[in-house]
């Protein structure tokens, strides 16, 4: 499975996470909630995203076909699985303060996939740090909003 093909397994994979975004969206709820100056526009959202998945596929995908089930790519399964649990608790639950701890979970899992993934896929570590910038953008962002309301 380390051969091209196991792209589309990759990238179905991050397809599938990134699907909870688009059952769980913002809607009445979030627009309605007090955010700090600094929130991006609503359409930077949807296209960072897009961009983030992209990387987050080959990333997977670089570093399982460098080593297998190495613990980078434990963590990079974890970190998808979290991924897709903070739309679920931020717009399906409304719960900033868990979908804060959620993201902070998520921000440790981007680390460890960086560190470890290093030694077997630089490449792949590389690819990561996009992601790393964003989610602890994401993480200030959440702990804002959970502040203001």
């Amino acid at each position: 499975m380390r051969n091209l093909g196991s792209l589309v397994v990759f990238a179905a994979l991050v397809v599938a996470a990134a699907s909870s975004g688009s059952a769980f969206m913002p809607g009445e709820w979030y627009a309605a909630l007090n955010k700090p100056s600094w929130t991006p526009p609503n359409w930077v959202f949807p296209v960072a995203w897009t961009i983030l998945y992209i990387l987050i596929a080959i990333a997977g995908w670089l570093a399982w076909r460098a080593g297998g089930w190495t613990p980078a790519i434990r963590a990079w399964g974890a970190g998808l699985v979290l991924n897709a649990l903070w739309s679920y608790l931020m717009f399906g639950r409304h719960d900033i303060a868990l979908a804060l701890v959620d993201l902070c979970a998520l921000w440790a899992t981007v680390i460890v996939f960086i560190v470890t993934a290093w030694p077997i896929s630089r490449s792949a570590s590389y690819l990561f740090l996009p992601y790393f910038a964003w989610v602890t953008f994401a993480g200030a962002l959440n702990f804002a909003v959970w502040q203001m309301n």
